[in-house]
């Protein structure tokens, strides 16, 4: 994997943590009106048009609807997806986003986990030793009492975390072969159709008031989506796997905005030590590529 095509996906993974952080506190904010399969589908019916409009706009139309599509992956992975979300969104009911947080950055460290068999991955030391230094700073940074680890929110966010590990691995075996506009389009449209199947039964009417909240899940969601998809396809898991951690910056300014919650200097020390990894990792892996050129050579 060269070098730039790593720094790329780090950068898009940046991007996707931003806006999906910002997408979370909606969701939040959103699961205290509505059931959690309702918010999926939500989520879903909310980002298809700009999805298509982008499809469109790419002229991508023939690699989203072609033949040649797996299309045993693509369900798998829209299920996985639909079922992250589902879970993580009841786990919002009662859990704050930092404790949310806390739990679903096991994910990283399974997504490495999953790259070897999945990928035919090596996983290096170097990344071992970021991916354990960013684990251990989320721990010191939100320092989660224990009674929140056995609550049913906190089985449930960390069973998405699962589900969204498998999903992005699965996303990054897929985009072998296919366009970032299938996987993004195939996921939203199951979401979209599917949660609103599942939802039907005990849907709730929209308030008018949700109408800007709806706004911004459309345009956080999708934006979210196709770096995760870019992320993915562009860098290797295990390069790019710790820099989910730099979605705890975004959740301390959003408690912040939206709840009061101002860190401690705990929160302080830890979020230091998930971003001295990270930008670690980076510099190995960028000193890394010069080297390998020049031993080629």
């Amino acid at each position: 994997m060269p070098v730039t095509g790593t720094l790329r996906g780090i950068a898009a993974m940046l991007l996707a943590c931003a806006f999906f952080a910002c997408m979370d506190a909606l969701l939040k904010n959103l699961a205290g009106h509505y059931p959690a399969v309702q918010v999926m589908a939500l989520r879903g019916l909310t980002a298809l048009p700009l999805v298509c409009a982008y499809i469109a706009w790419r002229r991508e139309a023939g690699s989203v609807f072609s033949r040649r599509l797996r299309w045993r992956l693509h369900l798998l992975r829209a299920s996985l997806n639909m079922a992250m979300l589902v879970l993580f969104v009841h786990g919002l009911k009662t859990l704050g986003l930092a404790e949310a947080y806390t739990l679903s950055f096991i994910a990283p460290l399974l997504m490495v986990l999953i790259a070897v068999p999945m990928l035919g991955e090596s996983v290096q030391p170097r990344h071992w030793l970021a991916i354990g230094l960013g684990f251990v700073g989320v721990v010191i940074a939100l320092q989660p009492e224990q009674d929140a680890f056995l609550s049913t929110g906190a089985v449930a966010v960390l069973v998405a975390a699962v589900c969204y590990a498998l999903s992005n691995m699965l996303g990054r075996l897929i985009s072998r072969t296919e366009s970032s506009s299938a996987l993004v389009f195939w996921t939203t449209a199951c979401m979209a159709v599917g949660g609103s199947l599942l939802a039907a039964p005990q849907w709730v009417p929209i308030q008018p008031e949700h109408t800007w909240a709806l706004g911004g899940l459309a345009i956080s969601g999708f934006i979210g989506q196709m770096c995760i998809a870019e992320a993915f396809r562009h860098g290797q898991a295990a390069a790019i796997a710790p820099f989910e951690y730099s979605a705890l910056a975004w959740a301390l300014v959003l408690d912040w905005v939206f709840w009061q919650a101002v860190p401690d200097a705990w929160t302080l020390s830890g979020g230091g030590l998930i971003v001295a990894s990270g930008l670690w990792l980076a510099r190995s892996e960028a000193s890394r590529g010069p080297r390998q050129k020049r031993d080629s050579v």
